[in-house]
Formats: structure tokens, C-alpha cells, sequence
């Protein structure tokens, strides 16, 4: 457990580091070193911020890009869980399978986004499926990995009673398993949310992924800039209570 002075410190030194970070920004963007806009100042950027505030269109594409990430991550999620199960309660199924994992776990899922399309077509369906896709690799490796390392006695205590599977899975796994599967969680979060805006970005008519991109083809660099701090922000936001409903400190892991 962390006492109040080194806390405090490490509040301080993100606090320094955000305000130096802000005023290279600022400095950068009054220098005249790019071309105009490139680089907006921070009250360009704060004038975006509030007008995105204000724009229902916002809001619309705000609500599309989080269904589309939500039901990726559980679609993602679920099956990224049960293969983890398998393989990592299974020595044949993880030599078998889990290699595949790894190596494709690496590669860009956006090279898939073509054939989502053809099989999801151009609306929320590829969105969701890239999402889906991109949750599913990191989320069965570390599902796998956390299997192994349960108690082998409390496996055991499992079997002697005879537990069926979605027992063992509720009362044995899981609970044996609370911490690596909320990281699994987290770290499928985020690469969710890549592969949603991602695929936004590409051929979409709604989301924020598409907003950017709107912004950026007319060179609107505030707003652009705006969106997406939004993005780090809720990305940032749903960590952070991912990690206090499961009673996971930052600071400490």
C-alpha cells in the first residue's frame, strides 16, 4: 500500500508532465515552424472542445461508436475467453492452437477490413466485427495464460465434487482468475476501440473515427484535435473504472 508522500509526489510529476507537454504544444503552435493550423494553439483547440459540446451530431456519432465498441468487446471478449479456457486448461489444445494466436495476435487487423466488408457490408456489421477481431487475441492469450497459473489444488478440490464445466468455470476459473481477466479486459478495450475507429475511418458514414476524418479532409485541425482528445479521455475514463470495479491500482502494477 502506497503512503500519502510518494502519491502525492507521483501526482505532482504527472501534473509537471501535463503542463510541460501543453506549453511545448503552445510554443510549437505560435512558432510559425508548420503551416498554419497544423499545430492549432491550446485555445483553438479549447473553442473546439466547446462546440463539440454543443453538436448534436456529436452526440449521434458519439452513441454509434460506443455501441459498435460495446458489442465488439463482448462479442470479442466472450469468444476470446472461452478459447482461453481451452487452451490453457488443455496441454494438446494450447500446443496445438495457441502458436496461431501468437502469430497472428501481431498483425494488423485492418488488413481484414476488406473482407468484413464483404461478408458485414459497409455498415456498423465490419465495425463491429474489426472491433470483435481485434478483442479476441489478446484477450484469449491472456485468458490462456492465467488458466495456468490456478492452484492445481483448487482444480482438484473442483473435480472431487464433480463440478460440471460452467462450474468449474464460475467457481474455480474465474474467481482464481479475477485479476488477469480484467487486464485481459482493459487491454481488449483498447485495441477494440482501434479497431472500431480504424475501420470508421476507412469507409463509414457515421462514428468518431468517421468525424476525424471529416475534420481532417476539410482541415478543420482544431476540431479534429478536439475529437480526438475525446477519445483519449472516454478511453481513459473507461479504464480507469474498469480498474476500481475490480480493485486493480495503477500506481501498484
Amino acid at each position: 500500500m502506497t503512503s500519502g508522500c510518494p502519491a502525492l509526489g507521483v501526482g505532482l510529476l504527472r501534473l509537471a508532465i501535463l503542463g510541460t507537454i501543453l506549453l511545448l504544444w503552445e510554443a510549437l503552435a505560435r512558432s510559425g515552424l508548420l503551416f498554419r493550423d497544423v499545430v492549432p494553439s491550446l485555445a483553438k483547440i479549447a473553442l473546439a472542445l466547446g462546440h463539440l459540446g454543443t453538436d448534436p451530431d456529436f452526440y449521434r456519432n458519439l452513441r454509434g461508436t460506443a455501441a459498435e465498441v460495446g458489442v465488439s468487446l463482448a462479442i470479442g471478449g466472450s469468444i476470446g475467453v472461452a478459447a482461453g479456457l481451452l487452451l490453457g486448461g488443455s496441454r494438446l489444445l494450447g500446443k496445438a492452437f495457441e502458436p496461431y494466436i501468437h502469430y497472428l495476435g501481431p498483425t494488423p487487423k485492418i488488413i481484414f477490413f476488406p473482407v468484413m466488408i464483404m461478408w458485414f457490408g459497409i455498415g456498423p456489421g465490419s465495425k463491429i466485427a474489426m472491433g470483435a477481431l481485434s478483442c479476441f487475441f489478446p484477450v484469449a492469450l491472456i485468458t490462456a495464460a492465467g488458466m495456468r497459473q490456478i492452484d492445481e489444488v483448487l482444480i482438484r478440490v473442483g473435480r472431487s465434487f464433480r463440478a460440471r464445466p460452467w462450474q468449474m468455470a464460475t467457481k474455480i476459473y474465474f474467481p482464481a482468475m479475477r485479476y488477469p481477466l480484467l487486464n485481459g479486459l482493459r487491454l481488449g478495450f483498447g485495441v477494440a476501440v482501434i479497431g472500431v475507429l480504424l475501420a470508421e475511418t476507412k469507409m463509414s458514414n457515421q462514428g468518431l473515427g468517421f468525424m476525424v476524418m471529416q475534420s481532417y479532409s476539410q482541415f478543420d485541425m482544431p476540431g479534429m484535435y478536439a475529437l480526438l482528445l475525446v477519445v483519449f479521455a472516454l478511453a481513459i475514463l473507461v479504464n480507469a473504472t474498469i480498474s476500481r470495479l475490480g480493485g486493480l491500482d495503477s500506481t501498484q502494477h
